[in-house]
């Protein structure tokens, strides 16, 4: 579970890190790269969330 919960804060990390790049970009070609992996990674804390609720359900 420890390394679901590591997992899970450094997707949040790297999440918020895409959108501090996102909005400090002039490049709009930059911004628009840096949105979509930013919602991406949340997309994905979000499964791996699901994925420890879900574990825990069935503890």
């Amino acid at each position: 579970m420890k390394d679901m919960l590591a997992q899970l804060e450094k997707l949040r990390t790297d999440a918020a890190e895409c959108a501090l790049i996102r909005d400090l970009a002039t490049d709009p070609k930059k911004r628009e790269l840096f949105t979509r992996l930013a919602d991406h990674l949340t997309l994905l804390a979000s499964e791996v969330e699901r994925a420890i609720a879900d574990s825990a359900k069935r503890t």
